[in-house]
């Protein structure tokens, strides 16, 4: 078994990149931290990097265990978290990501939930394209990733369950000419719209709405990934859009955007969550998850 000192050492000289700088952030003598990458590469069987005038290179094995490393560096510094919000009576940490639509979907209800069970509540929410959830994953920078699910087989190191389904629709501003019974997209495909720009699982359901219709994808096309901005320039115009119907519910509530129903959408759009199959869930994010389960 690998001494997790010494991983926790070779994670310092990774940040560092030299055994000099390493033993400087640890404070210790520079041939203690060398005698301990030593017996660590003993261990493994294999140089985990190479040496150099301006530091060090990691070799295709020490890359591979800097990934573990940092995995230890963020569970030492959870437990550390853990331990001092149970001891003042907080609810977590818990750090989550996601894309826009998914966490616009999932996450309000719940944390009002969590808000009614514990007085103090410590989780930390960021916004990240599809592409870059895995990584931040496997990182342990979050311990969820909330995406669009059932698009493919997630990687093999990753769970992924789907916790909501919800409608899409046509969204116009208040005072679009289009009247609000079903519309085609055949028949929508002269609108002006504003479509996400980044190739993540929502746009990929997006496109397959306008191919089971048997239409390009339109031409006067303003690209936009941010949904705020989205909704403003549907809002505030005359483009049109195609969300979820929970993703533009406060715009419809308010009046300001209405939902035409898409004759194309026989199938909803589903969102879940991913974490990594190795580590096993805080129990904020359980209780997270069961909350997201508990809503209608």
């Amino acid at each position: 078994m690998i001494d997790p000192r010494a991983l926790r050492m070779f994670h310092e000289v990774c940040r560092a990149g030299s055994i000099s700088g390493a033993a400087r952030m640890l404070n210790i003598s520079q041939p203690s931290v060398s005698a301990a990458m030593a017996m660590l590469e003993a261990r493994l069987g294999g140089p985990l990097f190479e040496r150099t005038r301006t530091g060090i290179v990691l070799t295709p094995a020490g890359e591979a265990l800097r990934a573990r490393a940092n995995m230890l560096d963020h569970l030492l510094r959870d437990a550390e978290a853990d331990v001092a919000a149970a001891r003042h009576g907080r609810a977590g940490p818990l750090r989550v990501g996601g894309t826009p639509g998914a966490l616009v979907s999932l996450l309000p209800g719940a944390i009002a939930r969590l808000d009614r069970e514990y007085a103090h509540l410590g989780l930390s929410v960021v916004e990240r394209p599809d592409r870059d959830l895995a990584g931040m994953l496997r990182a342990g920078d979050i311990e969820l990733a909330f995406v669009t699910t059932a698009i493919g087989a997630p990687a093999d190191d990753l769970t992924e369950r789907t916790l909501s389904r919800d409608p899409f629709a046509l969204i116009v501003g208040a005072s679009h000419p289009l009247p609000d019974r079903p519309i085609s997209l055949r028949q929508a495909q002269d609108l002006r719209w504003v479509l996400p720009e980044a190739q993540g699982g929502f746009r990929r359901q997006l496109d397959a709405l306008f191919l089971v219709a048997g239409v390009s994808i339109p031409r006067d096309v303003v690209r936009c990934d941010s949904l705020l901005t989205t909704k403003a320039i549907v809002r505030d115009g005359l483009r049109a859009t195609i969300l979820p119907i929970r993703v533009a519910a406060s715009e419809l509530t308010a009046g300001m955007l209405r939902a035409i129903p898409i004759a194309e959408a026989a199938t909803d759009r589903s969102v879940g969550v991913r974490w990594l199959k190795a580590r096993e869930l805080s129990p904020m994010a359980n209780r997270l998850l069961d909350c997201i389960a508990q809503q209608p």
